[in-house]
């Protein structure tokens, strides 16, 4: 094989690779992450010794002011309450808040949440756990715009919630308050209905 031939045998080779490259790149799904409105959101998180899914996310309002995007994440994806409700493993609710709010006034949105999805009898079973929750307020400082909360369900832990990273108040081993707690955005009377449909990620 002579010089010529040579250089294109080598050349040949090098326009081959490339578009092998060129094809596994295009048909390689990108590993972006979610954002809404304008929130990163990781599509997969660790809780305990689970990969996580992010099922679905979207904004909370409160009349025309986006208070916060929550997201919720789930061993498989799941679109209906009871569905998620009762699927095992561990569960993830993220909040990123996107504007300045009081402990005191967020620990008393989520006492009502919890009234407003838990009837009397309910309530009188998680009185214990329901204090438990709204003393973890108070450890928590005044919520700045970009802030996260996250609350964890860990089998064999139980409930625990994190701010910015850094575990706040007492672990909590109950896991029907721990639904108790999603019946917050996905229950009956849902902190936000359109919220609700997005983190069930629910098809209209």
């Amino acid at each position: 094989m002579n010089f010529i031939s040579m250089t294109k045998h080598r050349l040949a080779q090098r326009i081959a690779l490339l578009s092998l490259a060129c094809a596994a790149f295009l048909t390689t799904p990108a590993l972006a992450d979610t954002v809404v409105s304008g929130v990163k959101l990781e599509d997969t998180v660790q809780v305990g010794t689970q990969a996580l899914k992010l099922n679905g996310a979207g904004v909370r309002y409160k009349v025309f002011f986006k208070v916060y995007v929550a997201a919720l994440y789930l061993p498989e994806l799941k679109s209906t309450t009871p569905d998620v409700l009762g699927l095992p493993g561990a569960k993830r609710v993220t909040l990123v808040m996107m504007r300045d709010l009081s402990n005191d006034d967020l620990g008393q949105r989520f006492m009502d949440g919890l009234k407003n999805n838990l009837d009397i009898a309910e309530r009188s079973k998680l009185v214990k756990p329901m204090i438990t929750f709204g003393q973890m307020f108070s450890l928590v400082p005044v919520l700045k715009k970009g802030d996260i909360l996250t609350f964890d369900w860990i089998p064999g832990t139980g409930i625990v919630c994190q701010f910015n990273g850094q575990k706040v108040g007492e672990t909590i081993n109950d896991p029907a308050f721990y639904n108790a707690v999603l019946k917050i955005w996905i229950g009956n009377v849902p902190a936000d209905e359109s919220l609700k449909q997005k983190m069930l990620n629910a098809k209209s």
